[in-house]
């Protein structure tokens, strides 16, 4: 049954069965990945309870765009049928998506990332704060900030800590580097050695000590090479006077903290 025909009343706030054709995905749907074995399992729980919560949706034209339910939506598909429970909500663009996100978040559905895009879809197209999304969904401002950061890291970086099943800790910590290079040279290593989250901390650690004293060396060799520069430039000025015939000469006294140059010019007479 469509329902085509009911008015928008009849429909509001009300469990109604709707032709499953009829049902299209909803464009915020944060969640991106759905495992096959987990919609497998759900459709077998259907087949033997039938479905114990109805969707929600939202009227659309001359179809129902689903707010919530995607997974009961999948697996009532792979069971063939063609109808499903439905409550008809009346909402805004802009409360569909928070909809969508607050029902995924509360049943843990997300990935981080997918938890962090969805956030900050919410703050971009809606004119949320920080502070708005995080009434909305429960959480503390810092929580939602830390989410947000995660969107530093590369799609690259992304799908390999995706991948090979690492955390939201590691993301975390392989912010500290703010060089993309860096990150993936400390990600493989993490991937090689299956390193947990204390370990790969660690190793980005020690990553950095060892960059500041790279750096420090360059810092030094910089110097030197400057102090290098005015040696040459006095020994030059010396060899120029003693080539117009000024016997002019230096001396180098190498200290512990310091180079000490003593240059002597002999002042010519007047007769």
């Amino acid at each position: 049954m469509a329902f085509l025909n009911f008015t928008k009343e009849k429909l509001i706030n009300k469990v109604v069965e709707i032709n499953i054709d009829m049902i299209i995905p909803n464009p915020n749907q944060p969640r991106k990945e759905f495992q096959d074995t987990e919609i497998s399992a759900l459709a077998e729980s259907i087949m033997q309870n039938g479905i114990l919560q109805p969707l929600s949706v939202r009227r659309c034209g001359d179809a129902f765009e689903l707010i919530a339910g995607e997974r009961w939506l999948r697996a009532a598909k792979m069971c063939g049928f063609t109808v499903v429970p439905c409550i008809v909500h009346e909402i805004s663009d802009r409360n569909s998506a928070i909809l969508a996100l607050v029902e995924n978040i509360q049943r843990q559905n997300l990935s981080f990332f997918d938890e962090a895009s969805a956030i900050e879809k919410l703050i971009t197209y809606y004119g949320m704060t920080q502070e708005d999304a995080a009434a909305k969904l429960g959480k503390a401002q810092s929580t939602i900030a830390n989410k947000l950061r995660l969107l530093r890291l590369t799609p690259e970086e992304r799908e390999l800590i995706v991948k090979f099943g690492l955390t939201e800790r590691h993301a975390r910590a392989l912010l500290k580097l703010a060089s993309p290079a860096d990150r993936l040279e400390i990600l493989e290593k993490v991937v090689k050695n299956n390193l947990n989250v204390e370990r790969t901390e660690n190793l980005i650690e020690n990553h950095i000590g060892s960059q500041r004293e790279k750096a420090s060396y360059k810092k030094r060799s910089k110097v030197f090479q400057n102090v290098k520069m005015f040696v040459n430039t006095i020994n030059k000025a010396i060899e120029t006077m003693q080539s117009a015939g000024i016997p002019a000469d230096a001396k180098k006294i190498q200290n512990e903290d310091y180079i000490e140059y003593r240059v002597r010019i002999p002042i010519q007479k007047v007769k």
